[in-house]
């Protein structure tokens, strides 16, 4: 097979929920398990650290494996979904998987696949396991796909758990509140496995707590150890700057992931690297300054409030839920310019009026849809806005979009793209 020919057996024979939504969930770990056994439990031969929650996983995995790399470890990292290409998915020190594994993993394993029929998620799963075993990583930092307890990549047993935060998502799946959606989280602690919740949502406490107890795992709430503050841009612009505040001792840390919510992810991410080190693990802190100050570029983290352009600037963000919309409307507030405008597509599935009701009425908007089944058709979209007070016309394609906007916006303005992972996806040289 070719790898062409890989990606279209795998995208096509298998379901897969990037695309198709809710029939491609599968709600028990015995694929998974089955998998795992058949490819020799390639799990069970590196150590890890699992990155469950609604916001901020994808960001705080590549935090984390960036400085365990600057502190000279091999490091295996598995997020998804991948935006541009799919051995985004499965890196080794920022490298992502050659294109000749997946055919040698799909071609060699073909027939049992066939016969157990996993889904698009449990076989990706099981390929970054097989790569990261036979590659012989110190560590893998391994990203929940959704939810937790019924996750593909729930059959590790990690060296720290993290759950970022909890917000209202895929509640078709995971639940109708907070509490609901905590307990699904909650599924990925371990007997005795110390877990990190990187922010301590007064809902969501007595779920955390009273799980780790019946693990008897040892429990951090990361924002009662670290206060983190924004400071802003540093001077040679590359990178944002974060006070943090532990013990009453200040520190300043230089991220290049931009985004005031990574005030949010980066107490986590501290006490993680902390909790290894107390474990013995050698991690220095000139490798965790270097590692954040470097995150992206090392890890190859792409759209998390990332520039695109300048005068105009263009800022786009994978961000699509209500917790991570609000958040980046308080990003765009703090910011300068002279108008905003707004380009938006979103999948069908979403709570679109509650998303909605949090966007700024002032911006000037234009209503897109990805290429996916999933995607919510711009002219809806365009329908739910208007009942909402937001008028904005209709351009399907981002790109169309964009260059449209870049006509019209003046060079004091700011374009944003968001409100889908799947509409950041395609954009052109992202």
């Amino acid at each position: 097979m070719t790898y062409q020919e890989t990606l279209d057996y795998l995208f096509n024979a298998l379901p897969m929920f990037q695309r198709i939504g809710a029939a491609a969930f599968k709600k028990d770990l015995s694929n998974t398990l089955q998998l795992c056994e058949h490819l020799g439990q390639p799990q069970r031969q590196f150590r890890s650290i699992h990155v469950a929650g609604t916001n901020g996983k994808g960001s705080s995995s590549h935090m984390i494996a960036a400085v365990l790399q600057e502190a000279g470890y091999k490091v295996g990292l598995y997020t998804s979904p991948h935006l541009k290409s799919f051995t985004e998915r499965i890196k080794i020190n920022g490298k992502e998987i050659p294109q000749e594994k997946v055919v040698d993993f799909v071609t060699q394993y073909r027939d049992f696949l066939d016969s157990l029929k996993p889904s698009f998620f449990e076989m990706t799963v099981g390929l970054a396991f097989a790569h990261f075993a036979a590659e012989e990583v110190d560590f893998a930092v391994i990203e929940v796909g959704m939810g937790g307890r019924l996750d593909s990549t729930n059959v590790i047993t990690p060296e720290v758990c993290l759950i970022t935060n909890i917000g209202m998502d895929h509640t078709q799946f995971l639940g109708t509140t907070l509490v609901e959606i905590a307990g699904e989280k909650a599924g990925i602690i371990k007997e005795k496995v110390p877990v990190v919740i990187s922010q301590n949502q007064p809902e969501t406490f007595e779920v955390f707590k009273a799980k780790a107890m019946a693990k008897a795992a040892p429990i951090f709430f990361a924002n009662q150890f670290f206060e983190v503050q924004q400071i802003g841009l540093n001077r040679g612009l590359k990178t944002c700057d974060y006070q943090v505040f532990k013990n009453n001792k200040e520190s300043v840390y230089s991220l290049d992931l931009f985004g005031k919510y990574q005030e949010k992810n980066l107490p986590g991410v501290l006490m993680v690297l902390e909790v290894l080190r107390d474990k013995g693990i050698a991690i220095r802190p000139e490798s965790i300054q270097s590692g954040l100050a470097h995150a992206a570029e090392i890890s190859g983290l792409k759209g998390r409030f990332q520039k695109l352009g300048e005068k105009p600037l263009v800022y786009c963000d994978t961000g699509h839920n209500e917790d991570g919309i609000s958040l980046l409307m308080e990003q765009l507030q703090a910011m300068r310019y002279d108008q905003l405008y707004i380009i938006l597509g979103m999948v069908n599935d979403k709570d679109l009026g509650k998303v909605l009701s949090l966007l700024p009425k002032a911006a000037k908007y234009v209503f897109c849809e990805a290429n996916i089944p999933r995607a919510l058709p711009a002219d809806q979209l365009q329908e739910k806005a208007a009942a909402q007070g937001i008028e904005g016309e209709v351009i399907r394609n981002v790109n169309v979009a964009l260059a449209d906007t870049l006509k019209k916006a003046s060079k004091n303005d700011l374009i944003f793209i968001g409100g889908s992972t799947f509409v950041v996806a395609e954009i052109e040289n992202l």
